[in-house]
């Protein structure tokens, strides 16, 4: 037996398989004798990316399957995805109305599962993109997004939460196959040209609605904001003309103030004055008075020549004038005319003071 293999292995040649930066391998062996080579049939580990393996030929089998993040685009556009003819998916909106969506899937196989494709789904990526995520991505999403209204297409956020939506469903289903997703685009949508039409203008309505709403709100904003301002122009007036009153009502309390103290210092001064008046015409009406008038008089008549002239009386006898009585009687006019004009105005002043 020993003999009898390494001859078998001279006979039938060994063959080369490598594997790209992106790629794994898998290995079935169609043929082993007696358990010398291994179990015969798809082997379960996988063969890494960027190698050369050399294995016998013509009693094995080798495939690869590309592990980088495949597309699958499901559009309208011929010249785009996998088909070269519209592709996209079209069904009804939940109110009925005909709509066609891009769709683009975004995949990869699973590395610990390549054996589990191979037995059961494909022999590359493109019979398992045709055989298997083809298939579920078109019925999956056509189910998930023909619950959307038609008004809902049009919501960014709503779009966003039915892919995710969709994703996760395909997660699923394609996950224990040996295929990951990663992610559900929705591209472009397209319904019914009148429809299509009826749509834009209502979203136009509403936009321009929603447009003068939030101007008019706006409006009413400046608006506040302008009574505000209004209303702080006008405290602030009232707090500065408060100010000034208040300036002005010290500065006539000061003023009056003053002119009391001024008036009353006056009348002080005016009844002191009085006063003295008074206490001295009383003087002046005694002795005393009498007294000074003499003097007053003497001082007067200093220094003057004094005649006598005749009197013109009988046989033309001279007559004597007495000038001790002379001025006794004019001193006695000077006090009886003191008495009445001097306390007379000294009342005056008094009571003209006191107006």
């Amino acid at each position: 037996m020993k003999r009898i293999l390494p001859l078998f292995l001279l006979a039938t040649g060994c063959t080369f398989h490598s594997t790209d930066s992106t790629e794994i391998g898998v290995l079935t062996r169609k043929l082993t004798f007696f358990g010398v080579l291994g179990e015969q049939g798809i082997q379960p580990q996988t063969y890494p990316p960027g190698a050369t393996y050399t294995f016998p030929a013509f009693i094995t089998d080798w495939n690869v399957y590309n592990v980088a993040l495949q597309n699958l685009e499901m559009v309208a556009d011929k010249s785009r995805g996998d088909r070269t003819s519209r592709d996209d998916l079209e069904f009804k909106t939940h109110d009925g109305n005909d709509i066609a969506v891009d769709v683009t899937v975004a995949w990869r196989i699973n590395t610990a599962k390549a054996a589990y494709l191979l037995a059961h789904v494909g022999r590359n990526n493109l019979e398992v993109k045709d055989a298997l995520v083809r298939p579920a991505c078109r019925s999956i999403v056509r189910d998930v997004l023909n619950t959307m209204t038609s008004e809902e297409f049009y919501v960014s956020d709503k779009r966003f939460e039915k892919a995710e939506e969709a994703r996760q469903r395909l997660a699923a289903v394609l996950d224990p196959e040996g295929v990951i997703v990663e992610r559900v685009i929705l591209g472009e949508h397209r319904f019914n040209p009148e429809y299509e039409k009826v749509i834009h203008d209502k979203k136009l309505a509403e936009q321009t609605a929603e447009r003068m709403v939030s101007e008019g709100k706006a409006a009413q904003q400046e608006a506040l904001r302008n009574l505000e301002t209004a209303k702080g122009q006008v405290s602030q007036q009232i707090a500065k003309s408060k100010g000034q009153l208040d300036q002005a009502k010290l500065g006539s309390d000061a003023e009056l103030f003053r002119a009391q103290r001024e008036a009353e210092a006056i009348l002080a001064e005016k009844r002191a004055r009085a006063k003295g008046i008074e206490k001295q015409n009383a003087a002046m009406s005694g002795a005393g008075g009498r007294t000074m008038v003499k003097l007053r008089v003497a001082e007067a008549l200093e220094g003057k020549q004094i005649l006598f002239v005749p009197s013109g009386g009988k046989g033309g006898a001279l007559q004597t004038t007495n000038v001790n009585d002379l001025i006794a009687r004019y001193a006695a006019s000077q006090v009886q005319e003191a008495r009445t004009v001097r306390p007379a105005s000294a009342k005056k002043i008094v009571e003209d003071e006191a107006k």
